[in-house]
């Protein structure tokens, strides 16, 4: 089953770090508009914010899901906000505390009509112009429904690079969702990152292609 990490994404971090960085949080610099996507064949999401201070953006959000055995589907369309919640620089390095959330309405097969729907989380990370680390819990909740989840990421970059020049890296994940999947998934990905776009391609546990962006203008 596909489930959202959204959340991370590239922020304005230390210098030479934001640009190279695996992963900076899931929002841009004060006054930017980011957009991302993650599609797949049981998880298809896309979204734009837009940071209205340093620490804090609002945006709308779309999200179709489907279980595993591909009877049921779910229709999300939300406000979002996200909050940066901490964070400490290091001469190195730089980690975040996020708070991820949102409202709105879901639709389903298996139910009439629509439900409203919020979805606070958290994400924590750390990263390095080489290394990079995160965990994130969010839940899913309307009336009988739970879609609760968890991710974890942990990646590295194959090499540095100067502040205007792509970046490769490779990243881990393995996420699991509630209600429409028994399985955890497990996806290798690799990772084109500039300073203002990264794009994603991999092959999760189950076979299925999975492809992702984000843009920060």
């Amino acid at each position: 089953m596909k489930f959202r990490i959204r959340h991370s994404t590239v922020c304005a971090c230390l210098g030479a770090l934001a640009a190279s960085s695996a992963w900076c949080g899931p929002m841009g610099f004060k006054d930017s508009w980011m957009a991302m996507g993650d599609l797949g064949p049981n998880w298809q999401e896309a979204f734009v914010n837009y940071a209205i201070t340093p620490r804090d953006a609002v945006g709308v959000s779309t999200l179709a899901m489907r279980s595993d055995d591909e009877t049921r589907t779910r229709q999300l369309n939300e406000l979002t906000y996200t909050r940066l919640v901490k964070r400490w620089n290091m001469p190195q390095a730089q980690a975040n505390v996020w708070f991820l959330g949102g409202v709105g309405a879901v639709t389903g097969n298996d139910f009439a009509g629509s439900k409203a729907m919020a979805t606070p989380g958290i994400q924590v990370d750390y990263e390095t112009t080489r290394v990079y680390a995160s965990a994130t819990a969010r839940l899913y909740r309307a009336e009988g429904l739970n879609h609760d989840y968890a991710s974890a990421r942990v990646g590295f970059s194959f090499y540095e690079v100067d502040y205007d020049q792509v970046q490769p890296w490779l990243i881990l994940e393995v996420r699991r969702m509630q209600g429409l999947s028994d399985a955890t998934e497990v996806t290798p990905l690799l990772r084109l990152i500039h300073n203002r776009y990264f794009v994603e391609l991999g092959v999760n546990t189950a076979r299925q292609a999975r492809a992702n962006f984000m843009y920060i203008f």
